[in-house]
């Protein structure tokens, strides 16, 4: 344990001094910073908003079993697959159901998939796997992990990604953003519509009609979902919305703290493709996917809803405002992290993937200042969280060498060093 403290320490000093990694982090925090305060200021009524969704989001937590007994009824009626996994293996069991080997798979942007290492297993069953957002892109050719929960590739600057994406297309590209996602563009066009299946995550499923909602800007979700045959949906329980109703709330919610007017695609889809246009007869398979699955995903979770101080981090909507407020995550990015990044990250490891033993370093990385409660639209108190994993960490022994040589440090001589 004291080897893996002393090489988390390693990592996150390397981190600081990266002047790569500093530049793209200062580029990006300015200008997050300045579209989330002008779409706020657009929409002041989201203030109002996001107090009703809290109270949703609480209710539903309160009463999971429930929400998801009326998700797979909903589902099914729609003429969907319903699936739920209690662990990663289970999921991993069921996905590999869907999946097979041998296919070709198009993903949209989901942390969700990174707690069974999704990518890494549809591989070595056999598959081929294209992640299409932009930054899951950049990430996934870097073979490195996603930085950020909305923006994969955020410590990225534009210098390496023209260096990456110039080896893949065999030709010189520039530092141009807007010439780089031209190439990614062109080289992922062809892949939606040879994949034989499109994987997402969900920004919400609606228990009355087993709608799944997806926001997005680029579009790639929108291809992936609907190119090819069959769509599985990887979502955990948290994301389940009691109606369509709660969801375009949430949509208001996430894109006024993501820093956007608005999103410029939603979908919204309630199982595979059909049309009734001969006789009425309804038939399944039309344009779009023949074959629609969702797979809800527990791992923890439920567990977390049933203890007062935890249960809250259920509501993170995944609008990654906490962390461009940070006062560590701007230094360091998501190599403060695990699967999970930043302060929310913290009880998300320890409680949902990887462990208490993997969140130590992290929980004692953070602060407490508080700077992510007063961004985030939950309200999530994650200072009282990390405290209270903290408290954890200590009964089972766990606490970092170097936070105990600061404090013997300081009740010996009364400073830290």
């Amino acid at each position: 344990m004291e080897k893996e403290f002393k090489d988390y320490m390693k990592l996150l000093y390397k981190i600081r001094r990266d002047k790569f990694t500093r530049t793209a982090l200062n580029r990006a925090v300015k200008s997050f910073r300045i579209k989330r305060d002008e779409a706020l200021k657009a929409f002041p009524h989201v203030e109002e908003e996001k107090k009703k969704l809290q109270e949703t989001k609480d209710f539903v937590i309160n009463h999971f079993d429930d929400f998801i007994e009326k998700t797979e009824k909903s589902v099914k009626t729609m003429h969907g697959n319903f699936h739920f996994a209690k662990d990663k293996d289970e999921a991993l069991k069921i996905l590999k159901g869907i999946t097979g080997t041998g296919k070709t798979i198009v993903k949209g942007k989901s942390i969700t998939s990174e707690e069974i290492d999704m990518n890494e297993n549809l591989e070595k069953w056999g598959n081929t796997v294209y992640e299409t957002d932009l930054g899951e892109f950049i990430v996934q050719n870097l073979k490195s992990r996603p930085m950020h929960i909305l923006a994969p590739a955020v410590n990225i600057p534009k210098e390496k990604v023209a260096e990456l994406f110039s080896k893949i297309a065999n030709r010189e590209l520039p530092p141009d953003p807007k010439k780089l996602t031209e190439f990614a563009r062109e080289y992922l066009r062809d892949k939606y519509m040879e994949a034989d299946i499109g994987i997402s995550g969900a920004n919400a499923i609606t228990a009355d009609t087993g709608s799944v909602f997806l926001f997005e800007n680029e579009g790639n979700i929108r291809f992936a979902t609907n190119a090819p045959d069959v769509h599985v949906v990887f979502s955990g329980i948290e994301k389940i919305l009691p109606t369509l109703s709660d969801g375009f709330r949430l949509l208001e919610v996430v894109s006024r703290y993501a820093g956007y007017l608005a999103m410029t695609y939603v979908s919204i889809v309630s199982g595979p493709s059909k049309t009734g246009d001969i006789e009425k007869t309804i038939v399944y398979g039309a344009h779009g996917p023949r074959e629609f699955h969702v797979i809800l995903y527990d791992s923890g979770r439920s567990e977390v809803a049933k203890d007062p101080v935890l249960a809250p981090i259920l509501r993170c909507v995944r609008c990654g405002a906490c962390m461009y407020e940070c006062a560590i995550y701007p230094i360091t990015t998501g190599y403060w992290g695990y699967k999970y990044m930043g302060g929310i990250g913290i009880p998300w490891t320890a409680c949902i993937s990887g462990g208490v033993e993997k969140a130590a370093p992290m929980a004692f990385t953070c602060t407490l200042c508080g700077r992510c409660v007063k961004y985030c639209p939950m309200e999530i108190d994650v200072p009282e969280i990390v405290q209270e994993i903290r408290e954890k960490l200590y009964k089972e022994g766990l606490v970092p060498p170097f936070i105990k040589n600061m404090v013997e440090t300081v009740m010996k001589d009364g400073v830290p060093y």
